[in-house]
Parts: structure tokens; sequence; C-alpha cells
């Protein structure tokens, strides 16, 4: 089986959203160009720490190359994923570089390991490391503008989500949750 790689260079759209409600939402990266359109499914985590590596690797790109950071030109993408929403895998690890001779960004989304890759990887790493090559990719290639507005959009998601106790970090559920720090006590919405 040969590797299944999904790249866009310069994609008219490249996005985190999410489907569902808060507390039970599926979080996606999409891109589009022209008619194709690809949606990998991923963590929250994954999506507020690939804004973040993000934000930071631009800041280093412009000390480094000594410019001014990107000024946002374009308002920012606040419309809904794209349908048909069709999960083509999950993410497992990213990777982010800079290709400086055409000043894009890169990032790069492997499908996630399976307990049988793993398992595999422990009795025959030769196996696993032909059956890792063959895993799907998403490869997305944009500019420092498009990258910033994706970290920004992606911050906002994240932080749509349900409110954080005050108390020990845990999101709270609009019926309230059990809160470790306050010896149990349940915690309830702010009214």
């Amino acid at each position: 089986m040969a590797r299944v790689v999904h790249t866009y260079d310069d994609p008219d759209r490249f996005v985190a959203g999410t489907v569902g409600e808060p507390g039970a939402r599926t979080f996606f990266l999409q891109a589009r160009a022209g008619v194709r359109l690809t949606s990998v499914a991923c963590e929250k985590e994954q999506v507020m720490a690939l804004a973040e590596r993000l934000d930071v690797m631009l800041d280093e790109v412009a000390r480094r190359f000594e410019r001014d950071p990107v000024t946002l030109t374009s308002v920012d993408d606040t419309d809904p994923l794209e349908q048909p929403i069709e999960e083509e895998f999950r993410a497992g690890t990213m990777t982010l570089a800079w290709e400086a001779d055409a000043e894009r960004v890169v990032i790069e989304v492997f499908a996630v390991v399976t307990g049988e890759q793993v398992d595999l990887e422990e009795t025959d790493p030769v196996a696993a490391a032909l059956e890792s090559e063959d895993a799907e990719v998403f490869i997305v290639r944009i500019t420092e503008e498009q990258a910033r507005a994706f970290a920004r959009r992606a911050v906002a998601l994240v932080a749509s989500g349900r409110p954080s106790c005050p108390f020990c970090g845990q999101p709270i559920d609009p019926e309230g949750h059990i809160c470790p720090r306050a010896n149990g006590y349940r915690r309830h919405l702010p009214e």
C-alpha cells in the first residue's frame, strides 16, 4: 500500500474548525483548493499547540531575517467548516517548517499511529517502519499572513469552548463538575 499524501500549495482556505457542541466537539484541520477539500480530525490540544507554535516560529523568522512581523490585511475567516466534512484520518504527529526561498510555512500532519503499529514496532521494527511510511499525511504550504490568520482563528476556536474552573482549570459542563481542588464540591457555571 502506497502512502497517501494530501498536498495543498497556497490553498484557497486553511482553517481549524469544530463540529458539535462545547464538551462534545470534534476538531478538524481543513484545506480547500478549488473543489478539492481535505478534513483531518484532531484534538483540541493539537489545534492550540499548532497555533502557538506558528506564532513563535513566525516571530523567530521575523527576528532572524530582520523584518517586521506580518501585519494582516485581510479580514479574519469566521465561516464554518465547508461541507461535506469527511474525515480523511485522525492527526498524530505534526511538524512545522519555514521554506525561506518560497517564504512559506509548511505544516505536515501525519496519521495517528495505531495500537497495531506500536505492537508491530516492538516485535518487528523493520516492518513497523515500512508500515508507517504507508500512513497518510496532510501537507499544507501557506503564506505568513495565512498562518497568522489560522493561529488567531484557532485560539478563538479553542477559547469558545466550555469555561475553565478557576480552581482546577478543568472545563465546567453546563451541569457543573466535581472540582478536585474543592474537595469534590460540585462547581457550576456562574449565572
